[in-house]
């Protein structure tokens, strides 16, 4: 662990409040229970929102700003690899060791393709790189069959730290998300990202970016009753959250998900109108509507003088 497990969530409840209090955490779960903001008298309207689970959450005043189906339990889908990462870079593994993709790591639960052939090899640090950017299941798999113990060890951890972190409603399966058995609140993974953005400069970096490459790759193309043609070109892979290569977002961390039994699913990490918030939206119904769910979200707070940050509360952490 490189914190106190107390998140941020926790210790802005009550300033005298032990960490992992629980009647700490259920006053303020019950807050956000309801659909109602926390913040008074907000002139702005209230947004539309398609998701089935939203909470916006201020991290410098511990204030939840928008609640909505905040402690329903539900799949995650690709949410789960940011579990992933964090406990990759707690067993503090050669990040420059090569792993090679196996038969093991494809994708037998949804049939969903990737750009990383069996038989393949990368660095640790480039599948993080993969499975945080472009949300691959083949690197996310091939990072946990990795972990010190292998596979079995390391779901059992991502529970252990998940009741670390007091994610009461959260249990994982396995380390991509594919299973629609990792599931979780957006109550959870508030803290889960408070969590990461504190104590994982890495992940905040890697997540944020719009954009990677593997440089130079060899690729092999194959087509039915046809020779297999060999090419060296680059490889390059988008964010799955466009929002990380707009210039009007300052994102912070983020992590996108989907599968069918999840719908759309978005965690962020960012600043809007000079306040550190944390996003999260599970279970909307299109890609473009969690996008717009987000916009919206962002229009909202900047809508309204009340806003605007506190200057009586300073900024989260960005060490």
């Amino acid at each position: 662990m490189k914190a106190v497990l107390s998140g941020l969530i926790l210790l802005c409840l009550h300033a005298g409040a032990a960490a992992g209090d629980g009647r700490a955490f259920l006053q303020w779960s019950d807050q956000i229970d309801g659909a109602q903001p926390a913040v008074q008298a907000i002139a702005a309207p209230m947004p539309e929102l398609s998701a089935h689970s939203v909470l916006v959450f201020d991290q410098a005043s511990g204030q939840p700003l928008l609640a909505k189906n905040a402690t329903v339990q539900t799949p995650i889908a690709s949410i789960t690899k940011l579990m992933t990462a964090m406990l990759v870079m707690d067993a503090d593994q050669p990040l420059d060791e090569k792993i090679t993709i196996t038969k093991e790591d494809r994708d037998t639960l949804k049939g969903t393709g990737s750009r990383l052939a069996i038989g393949s090899s990368y660095t640790r640090g480039q599948l993080l790189h993969l499975a945080l950017i472009a949300s691959d299941n083949r690197a996310a798999h091939a990072l946990g069959r990795t972990y010190p113990g292998g596979l079995d060890r390391f779901v059992a951890t991502m529970n252990r730290m998940a009741s670390a972190l007091d994610m009461h409603d959260t249990v994982y399966v396995e380390p991509t998300g594919l299973s629609s058995g990792n599931r979780s609140t957006a109550l959870d993974l508030a803290r889960l990202v408070d969590y990461a953005y504190q104590n994982y400069p890495e992940i905040r970096h890697i997540s944020s970016t719009g954009h990677y490459t593997l440089g130079t790759q060899r690729v092999v193309l194959k087509k039915k009753r046809q020779k297999a043609r060999v090419l060296y070109r680059p490889v390059a892979f988008n964010n799955t959250n466009r929002f990380t290569r707009a210039e009007d977002w300052q994102i912070g961390l983020s992590k996108t998900g989907f599968i069918n039994e999840a719908g759309h699913c978005l965690v962020m990490q960012a600043q809007v109108a000079n306040r550190d918030v944390i996003i999260v939206l599970l279970d909307a119904q299109g890609k473009n509507r969690r996008a717009g769910d987000a916009t919206r979200i962002k229009q909202w707070l900047e809508s309204d003088p009340l806003h605007q940050a506190d200057l009586r509360h300073p900024p989260a952490s960005r060490t």
